[in-house]
């Protein structure tokens, strides 16, 4: 069984990473781990676990609690993959508490993100009542909230937000993925308007940086033309005059770009020293670049260039 990892308090040194988004997130994991004909073996074995039952070990253990697949899934994992609900509700019962529900797979799901990456909010809420833990991320840095944030999972959305009483929301809404994006920068990314005005309620830095160019959620609205986006990041007070890593301000990202209403309400809003794109860092006028003449006493081994 793999091993348990949280969020990374420092963050990625990731400045010069300038695509959006920085790289594609994989979160159909353990959705085919079965081959056809498996999952009825699967079933019948549970059933004979009589996971109802409270058989244990010697070392005090349920045998189902004890066995996963090549990919790393728990009995539970496949439960909540395959939509057998009674199995997944009874396992929860069961595990209260337990180290059990914070198991992850080979790509570090828990039981958690399988249950928002299925759509099973009912499962989402019992799972956290249980006990299992918010903070812990997949391959991908991801925790469930980021999943739901990325996919639009309102209702996964809202148990993991409010219930109970959001634990470590605060920190969970801060934390970037491997990516550099935390849960408001992918809300926003994938145009989810009304997550993003959630998010912003819950405590959310509007304007955080996402860690591979500096972007906050305005500029990322900006970079993908998303006019309503532009309009309530800055309706909820949104800085204009938020520069990224290479100096841009999200109206510098308007240039160039086809939508001249985002550019005309990034203009008056802008302050007015930063109106003007920053010049290149690879542009450098004749006079600063070195002529030839200051290398003539270039040296090598203590011996003058062949030159001389």
């Amino acid at each position: 069984m793999s091993r348990v990892d949280y969020c990374p308090d420092a963050a990625m040194d990731a400045k010069h990473r300038k695509t959006l988004p920085c790289a594609d997130e994989r979160l159909d994991s353990g959705l085919d781990s079965l081959k056809s004909g498996e999952y009825a073996l699967l079933a019948e074995e549970m059933e004979s676990l009589a996971v109802d039952d409270a058989r244990t070990d010697v070392h005090g253990l349920e045998p189902w609690k004890q066995q996963v697949t090549e990919d790393g899934d728990t009995f539970l994992h496949l439960a909540i993959i395959h939509e057998a609900k009674e199995h997944a509700i009874k396992m929860i019962q069961q595990s209260q508490g337990d180290l059990f529900l914070n198991i992850q797979n080979y790509q570090r799901q828990t039981a958690l993100h399988l249950a928002v990456i299925t759509e099973q909010p009912e499962l989402v809420e019992r799972l956290v009542k249980a006990g299992c833990d918010t903070r812990l991320v997949d391959r991908n840095g991801n925790t469930a909230l980021h999943v739901a944030c990325k996919r639009g999972s309102m209702a996964s959305f809202a148990v993991l937000t409010q219930v109970p009483s959001a634990q470590h929301l605060r920190s969970v809404l801060s934390f970037p993925n491997y990516h550099g994006h935390n849960c408001l920068h992918l809300a926003s990314i994938n145009g989810y308007l009304s997550m993003v005005e959630d998010l912003v309620q819950l405590g959310a830095d509007i304007n955080s940086k996402e860690q591979c160019s500096g972007r906050t959620a305005l500029h990322l609205a900006v970079d993908l033309q998303n006019l309503s986006l532009v309009h309530r990041l800055i309706s909820l007070g949104a800085d204009v005059n938020s520069l990224t890593y290479g100096g841009f301000a999200p109206y510098h990202l308007t240039f160039g770009r086809q939508n001249s209403e985002i550019q005309q309400q990034l203009y008056e809003k802008t302050a007015r020293d930063l109106r003007l794109l920053p010049e290149s860092e690879s542009e450098e006028s004749d006079e600063d670049l070195p002529s030839d003449d200051e290398y003539d006493d270039i040296h090598f081994g203590g011996r003058l260039s062949p030159s001389h």
